[in-house]
């Protein structure tokens, strides 16, 4: 598979060409989007359970709706340039639903050899 399909380049001010690949943006964005989670699980605690504030919802409800777009569309690249199969293209994006499970999901990708360039003798496992 040609390198190009898994990286990503981003054009820097500078001029200088930075190139990341997919894997290590999903990895990312899958983290930040369960961490996004966790702060808005603590601020409905907060708001909801102690009746202490209510800016940890409107804080991490924002942070968390923009990390789940971010997931949810480097989910669909990953697959498309990873060449995962359909259920894992599935799982990645159901799994951005249910709090907390894109880490753990991101963790058995990584485990199972699906976030490396050539997946086909990791799915035979």
């Amino acid at each position: 598979m040609p390198t190009d399909l898994v990286v990503i380049n981003i054009r820097l001010e500078t001029g200088k060409i930075l190139h990341v690949p997919i894997s290590k943006i999903f990895t990312i964005a899958a983290r930040v989007e369960a961490l996004t989670w966790a702060g808005l699980l603590i601020g409905m605690f907060l708001k909801y359970g102690l009746e202490v504030t209510e800016l940890g919802v409107w804080l991490f409800g924002r942070l968390h709706g923009a990390a789940f777009l971010v997931y949810f569309f480097v989910a669909i690249i990953a697959a498309i340039r990873l060449r995962w199969p359909w259920w894992c293209a599935l799982l990645a994006v159901l799994a951005a639903m249910p709090p907390l499970v894109t880490f753990p999901l991101e963790l058995w990708f990584r485990k199972r050899g699906m976030l490396e360039k050539n997946i086909s003798s990791s799915l035979e496992s």
